[in-house]
């Protein structure tokens, strides 16, 4: 799913393309897109957008008249610049929003249509929408550990949840934990002064460094390949590379379609975590540490 560092490379990209430019005509290719009947897509169109916005991990795009098309591209939509009145063709083509210069077209791969379209009116609707966690740029240390201490949950839990923080999802949580040097499942009522300093220095730094990359990227060319796998990440889909920091090799947790990527080394002090399903299969044989893990794979 596209998180912070991304939808801020996308509304970099959109804000050279459609700033001032009247919306010409919105094609759908999937009725299940849209979300709301009032205002109706319809009247959306021929008006000018006046400025973009982030919303938790949604596109906003102000209209004139006060009016707001919110894109949420869940896990598998993605955002294409492409010439004007382009072809809706092949089913994963979703809609096409077409300006005097151009169509934005948004996909979405695989056969589940989580991908959304909202049409709202001005700032009460997209307060509608916001799962109102804390904006990280916006707040101090004090604000952000009173956000995450509302509930114990372990660390990787709370950055993820939207309700908690803005924007932040699988994949940069597993960096911003790996700067931190802190464990995914270290419980937030049980963290030291000094441990939540590092969190909170480490989110601002993960996250700045990742907007201002891509969003370098997305002024010369529009992200077109928007993906949670990138080269340069530390751990994240790195699983059995070398940890950037210790060289000793990424570990993870897999649960249902995602998964936890860590180093052992670095932030559970040599502990190796459960794996839900390994663990299980077994049983008192899953390693606890990395030395147990190396005497396993060479049995």
């Amino acid at each position: 799913m596209p998180e912070l560092p991304d939808i801020a490379a996308y509304i970099t990209a959109l804000e050279a393309r459609i700033l001032a430019q009247p919306l010409e005509g919105i094609r759908l290719n999937s009725a299940f897109l849209l979300r709301t009947a009032d205002p109706p897509l319809a009247s959306v169109e021929g008006r000018t957008v006046r400025a973009m916005r982030r919303i938790g991990k949604r596109i906003a795009i102000d209209m004139d008249g006060d009016v707001w098309l919110v894109l949420h591209l869940m896990i598998a939509g993605r955002l294409h610049w492409k010439p004007s009145h382009v072809k809706l063709s092949g089913r994963n083509a979703l809609a096409a929003f077409d300006f005097p210069s151009g169509s934005l077209l948004l996909t979405e791969a695989g056969s589940k249509r989580r991908a959304s379209l909202h049409v709202l009116r001005g700032e009460v609707g997209l307060q509608s929408i916001d799962p109102g966690g804390i904006e990280v740029f916006e707040t101090d240390l004090d604000g952000f550990r009173a956000a995450l201490t509302v509930e114990n949950r372990t660390l990787k839990r709370a950055l993820t949840d939207p309700r908690i923080v803005s924007g932040i999802g699988n994949a940069y949580s597993d960096e911003i934990l790996h700067a931190a040097q802190l464990s995914p499942i270290a419980q937030t009522h049980k963290l030291k002064p000094e441990e939540w300093e590092r969190l909170f220095v480490a989110t601002c730094a993960t996250l700045k460094m990742w907007m201002e990359r891509l969003r370098a990227e997305a002024e010369k060319k529009f992200p077109e390949k928007v993906t949670a796998f990138r080269p340069e990440m530390a751990v994240h889909g790195r699983f059995g590379m070398p940890c950037p920091r210790c060289g000793e090799a990424v570990q993870r947790i897999r649960y249902a379609d995602n998964e936890t990527d860590y180093c052992a080394r670095c932030q559970t002090g040599g502990k190796v975590l459960a794996d839900r399903g390994l663990s299980r299969l077994l049983g008192a044989d899953w390693p606890r540490t990395l030395e147990e893990l190396e005497a396993l794979k060479r049995r």
